[in-house]
């Protein structure tokens, strides 16, 4: 597969300055050549599989009616269905879909840490999820049939929704735009732009390519987390600096500022803030799903490579470095920090980077970066492949 990049006549640099984040873009013939990654029924079949989240979504926008079931299916649950108006949502296909993994490479324009998933949906005539918005972004590529977009205004967690749906299906609809995408087509959407994909016949399927946008809680609550664990009981409030107030019970400005003093303390740690923000934008999307890889010894690592094979990434493992110098990288790996220096700060860029590298890509293996290696493979952030 080749790794053109699927933004039309667009550079990527003009698409982030005129587009991320800030406005809808339709990209017609998108990836013109574009072969579907996998079959209806392959679909189906990972619908199927006990670790694969999937969900089957009916919605009659003339009933008024939405209900949603959770996978894992049994294949029979497929027959039983109407003829029209639903979907199937297979999440983080490429996880399971090496190919998949490697769509995914075509948007790396995009930060690597930014990416969560790729979802796959398959519907027949008039299926969708319904009038929604996201909190992320979004590419949406049209695989195979065809599908209508419609698009309304900005929403958020104050605009009404459906009390039947447990996500945020809008219930008052405005089209104030509406395209119809054939096969290569793509639509890009910003956070929170109303939107709602119905299928156009059957055989509508449909990847969505979705990015990862931590809310601010959450960002919160794991960085004191994160500091929390490392400090002990014995740091506390202090107030040497203590002098006589008119009444007791009021809390000071300079309480507030000893307070403000403390955190900021904290949050100006360079060092802590990026350790902690590695691993936590690096974090495994089904963490309870991570399998240990090989334990190999770095001559037989070097001896797989020069009987040619390769190392790729593993497929829904997350890579990401922070830069000290030219010499040292902090590499995390699902959630895992590694200090690189030298030629395994070498190789953990190109990891980054590329996602499978052979032989002859590789900077000259140096013990640091052989040693980095054997711990990413055992670690099942990477595996070798015959190539």
């Amino acid at each position: 597969m080749n790794k053109q990049v699927p933004l039309g006549e667009l550079t990527p640099e003009q698409f982030l300055r005129d587009y991320w984040q800030k406005k809808p873009l339709l990209i017609r013939d998108a990836l013109p050549d574009f072969e579907p990654l996998l079959s209806a029924d392959e679909l189906a079949g990972l619908a199927c599989e006990q670790d694969v989240e999937s969900r089957l979504i009916r919605f009659d926008a003339k009933g008024d009616s939405w209900t949603l079931s959770k996978g894992p299916f049994d294949e029979t649950h497929f027959s039983s269905l109407p003829s029209t108006s639903w979907t199937l949502l297979v999440q983080a296909v490429d996880h399971w879909v090496p190919e998949a993994a490697e769509l995914m490479d075509r948007f790396n324009f995009i930060p690597n840490w930014r990416v969560d998933d790729l979802m796959i949906s398959y519907a027949v005539d008039g299926g969708g999820v319904g009038p929604h918005y996201d909190n992320y972004d979004v590419f949406l590529l049209q695989a195979e049939g065809t599908r209508r977009w419609e698009l309304g205004g900005i929403c958020d967690e104050h605009s009404p929704r459906r009390e039947d749906a447990p996500v945020m299906i809008l219930p008052e609809w405005e089209v104030k735009q509406s395209f119809e995408l054939n096969p290569g087509d793509m639509l890009y959407l910003p956070p929170q732009v109303a939107h709602n994909g119905v299928a156009v016949g059957d055989g509508c399927v449909t990847y969505s390519i979705g990015f990862r946008a931590p809310a601010h809680n959450e960002i919160l609550r794991s960085f004191s987390d994160f500091i929390g664990e490392q400090l002990g009981r014995e740091q506390r409030y202090s107030d040497a600096d203590l002098t006589l107030q008119a009444n007791p019970g009021e809390i000071s400005a300079a309480a507030l500022d000893r307070v403000a003093d403390i955190l900021r303390g904290y949050l100006g740690n360079r060092d802590q803030l990026e350790s902690w923000f590695g691993q936590y934008m690096t974090e495994p999307k089904y963490p309870e799903l991570a399998e240990e890889g090989e334990l190999l010894e770095e001559s037989e690592i070097a001896g797989a490579l020069a009987e040619g094979y390769s190392i790729r990434r593993a497929e829904g493992s997350r890579l990401a470095f922070v830069d000290h110098d030219d010499e040292t990288v902090l590499l995390f790996a699902d959630s895992q920090q590694h200090l690189a220096q030298s030629g395994a700060a070498t190789l953990a860029r190109q990891l980054c980077r590329e996602r499978e590298l052979d032989v002859g890509q590789l900077s000259p293996l140096t013990p640091d970066a052989l040693s980095l290696l054997k711990k990413l493979l055992q670690q099942g952030c990477c595996y070798l492949t015959e190539g």
